[in-house]
């Protein structure tokens, strides 16, 4: 089947898929797979990031569809994202190489600084001190994005952008930036429609991309009677209306407001569904109803880093 997802214009006159796959929360074993599946189905976007320790998988499955000459590398947008013990700019170049060869890739379409907050560098994924408390690294954020710019210059990647910065920290970045971030990936469902930060962004020709979309059910912290999005009876009266599931109706939500969005699935019925978008269009009036669900209801807090001075979640937006 050929790709009919429509394409985003970047800041920097590339094109990146509207809809994409993300892949956090794969579990090894499953992700390989629902790569191929998703090639089959006419996903071209595959969201990734060294932290979920499955790139090696989602490179077998890239591989196989590009040997299988289903897809041509350059018909596929692949994202990663640099974790947050490697913000030193000394580590960024090797940090992509590294997971650039995970992916068994050459270049990479889009990376993104992960998250604003560094953590001490080294071999842990979530260094702590003996009383298990997070150590954190110094290293400003800015000064990470300079040696991103220098990943673009060397071909490493086409586009780079940021996540999880606030609308402060996309100012700061944009003051020194002679490279321009093209995203601010961030989590974004009608409980937290971040409408003030999108704007921001758009303002500034930052297009926001949407993750979580679904509200991540499957989140590893989720407390039992926490309100869960598909699940909601609102949702699903407007989702009956337009013969649609609700996760259909999430993902058509991102879309018209012009949000890139990577809904994560392995299962391939539910991308098949996911992917099946385009052939409806929400009514201003239940695009309305939804921004109404807002409730500043972040689902990912990452609290653990609230003490950190560049934690993005302290102000608005």
């Amino acid at each position: 089947m050929a790709s009919v997802v429509p394409k985003v214009k970047l800041n920097n006159g590339l094109f990146m898929p509207i809809l994409g796959l993300g892949t956090w929360k794969s579990k090894p074993g499953e992700v390989s797979q629902a790569v191929k599946d998703a090639i089959d189905i006419g996903y071209r976007h595959f969201d990734c990031a060294h932290i979920y320790q499955n790139e090696k998988e989602v490179g077998e499955g890239l591989k196989a569809k590009f040997d299988q000459k289903v897809v041509k590398r350059e018909e596929v947008f692949v994202t990663s994202k640099l974790w947050n013990t490697d913000h030193d700019p000394s580590l960024v170049e090797p940090a992509l190489k590294r997971t650039l060869s995970n992916l068994g890739l050459e270049y990479l379409d889009l990376y993104l600084i992960h998250w604003p907050h560094g953590f001490k560098a080294g071999n842990e994924l979530f260094p702590v001190d003996k009383d298990g408390k997070p150590l954190f690294s110094d290293v400003d954020y800015v000064d990470t994005w300079k040696a991103l710019e220098e990943c673009v210059k060397k071909g490493l990647t086409k586009s780079i952008g940021i996540s999880n910065f606030n609308s402060q920290q996309v100012d700061r970045i944009l003051k020194v930036a002679t490279i321009k971030p093209v995203t601010n990936q961030v989590e974004c469902h009608p409980y937290l429609t971040q409408k003030k930060l999108a704007k921001f962004c758009k303002d500034r020709g930052v297009v926001l991309t949407a993750y979580s979309p679904l509200g991540s059910p499957d989140r590893p912290w989720a407390k039992p009677g926490e309100p869960q999005l598909l699940q909601d009876p609102k949702l699903k009266e407007i989702a009956d209306k337009y013969k649609k599931s609700v996760a259909q109706i999430l993902i058509r939500y991102q879309i018209q407001q012009d949000n890139i969005v990577i809904p994560k699935s392995v299962s391939k019925n539910r991308m098949k569904e996911n992917f099946e978008v385009f052939d409806f269009e929400l009514s201003a009036d239940d695009l309305k109803a939804i921004d109404g669900f807002d409730r500043n209801g972040r689902l990912v807090p990452i609290s653990e880093a609230k003490h950190h001075p560049h934690y993005p979640f302290n102000i608005e937006f």
